[in-house]
């Protein structure tokens, strides 16, 4: 139990101002994925203005990890808080949204009760939400039996290398949390801040990407040489047989995540497909017909899932279209369920009646459904759960109610008080000695 003392202290120091204040300064910081060095800096600056004794640890020098310990005074139980620096959309991608250069991917601002901007949203108005009360148990003076570690982390969401697109410009999320943990930032514990509506969850999907190729006539026609009509399927342009392979592509996402759909202890995954990119020709040259069309499919795994089943269900779609083509797995990141998650769930479970009432619910499933920094603490056998104010960016959210930020922080200084303040026991020593 926490001491009524204690936690009167530490909340006392949780101040709205503070708290917006960091929010709307990081999210002024524009840090599209390998682009983080900038606010990595401001965090490592304001936990050193704070007190702490923050470090670097970089796998690339220009993008640093920033790590904290608040130590403990004894032998409690370990907390790691998780956030992410890095955000979705750089100006430059075009292609990718015809918004790419819009200031809310790339400012904040507060109106009213909402401070608005994509990266707010993700991540970095939850993440400061935990540094404030980071910060607010320091000042307090009251001592935590076991350490709380503070990770802020690049390449959460990361730019997965493909084709001429390859390190070091293009890392993806082996720089950020996995590096960390495998440089020793661990706990006996890791809380993923992340926008969940303060839902939680403590399973993720994983992802398995790969390069569909469809293939056209083995010469290429010149236009005038063109004959119609012909089936798409039989079309000499391979741009024109991808067309016809979507359809049945399109079918096929419909029964997979019918039949793959995941329930389990740490929430729901229903595991989606996306076509993320599309490439054939070059805009230069289209007197021909294409020999080769490809497409870029996200493809979303649970716990449960091998990626050389999907792998085989996408070649069988090819040949099935009567198509000549390939089917290349390039990206696996396996997804996992949280287990011994019982003490931190509790903790978090008391704050959050405390602060907000209630239990916290499981988070609707596309927040389970997506891929998330706890998978790399669940793989590693650290217990991880995501929670944490706001929604998701990927649902269209791009604003955070202000008494959200102040909350959220409220709870995640509760959680660490409880959790840390209990004796570590014998199943957190048999967890790291694996």
């Amino acid at each position: 139990m926490i001491r009524k003392e204690d936690a009167d202290k530490v909340l006392a120091q949780i101040r709205e101002d503070e708290v917006v204040s960091l929010a709307l300064d990081l999210g002024n910081i524009d840090s599209p994925s390998m682009s983080e060095g900038p606010v990595a800096q401001y965090v490592y600056d304001w936990l050193e203005r704070g007190g702490f004794a923050p470090r670097k640890v970089a796998l690339v020098p220009d993008r640093p990890n920033i790590v904290a310990t608040l130590p403990g005074s004894g032998n409690g139980k370990n907390l790691l808080f998780n956030g992410h620096l890095d955000t979705t959309v750089a100006k430059e991608e075009t292609w990718v949204s015809r918004r790419a250069a819009d200031p809310i991917f790339h400012t904040a601002w507060r109106e009213g009760d909402l401070i608005y901007g994509n990266g707010v949203c993700n991540n970095k108005g939850p993440l400061s939400s935990w540094l404030i009360a980071a910060k607010a148990i320091r000042q307090s003076g009251v001592r935590l039996l076991g350490d709380l570690v503070l990770s802020a982390v690049v390449a959460e969401i990361g730019l997965e290398p493909v084709d001429e697109f390859q390190p070091p410009q293009y890392t993806s999320k082996e720089a950020g949390a996995r590096y960390t943990l495998n440089r020793g930032v661990v706990a006996d514990y890791a809380l993923v801040v992340e926008g969940t509506d303060f839902a939680w969850a403590w399973v993720e999907a994983g992802k398995a990407f790969f390069k569909v190729s469809i293939f056209g006539h083995d010469l290429p026609i010149y236009t005038p040489y063109i004959q119609r009509p012909t089936p798409m399927e039989k079309s000499p342009n391979a741009v024109v047989r991808m067309a016809r392979f979507i359809e049945r592509l399109e079918e096929w996402a419909w029964q997979y995540e019918q039949k793959n759909r995941y329930e389990g202890p740490g929430g729901v995954v229903v595991p989606r497909v996306n076509i993320g990119a599309i490439r054939a020709g070059v805009p230069y040259k289209i007197t021909k017909t294409l020999q080769v069309c490809t497409i870029y499919l996200d493809v979303r795994t649970t716990p449960v899932q091998n990626p050389l089943d999907i792998r085989q269900q996408l070649r069988h779609l090819v040949a099935d279209a009567g198509m000549e083509g390939e089917v290349e797995l390039y990206v696996y990141r396996p997804g996992f369920e949280g287990k011994g998650i019982e003490p931190m769930a509790e903790s978090l479970a008391r704050a959050h009646g405390t602060v907000l009432g209630g239990q916290p619910k499981m988070a609707i499933p596309p927040l389970s459904s997506m891929w998330r920094d706890l998978n790399v603490y669940n793989e590693a056998g650290i217990p991880s759960l995501t929670y944490g104010p706001g929604g998701s960016v990927g649902g269209g959210v791009l604003s955070m109610r202000v008494a959200d930020l102040v909350s959220a922080a409220r709870v995640f200084a509760l959680t660490a008080l409880d959790l840390c303040n209990q004796e570590r026991g014998p199943e957190e020593a048999r967890r790291a000695s694996r």
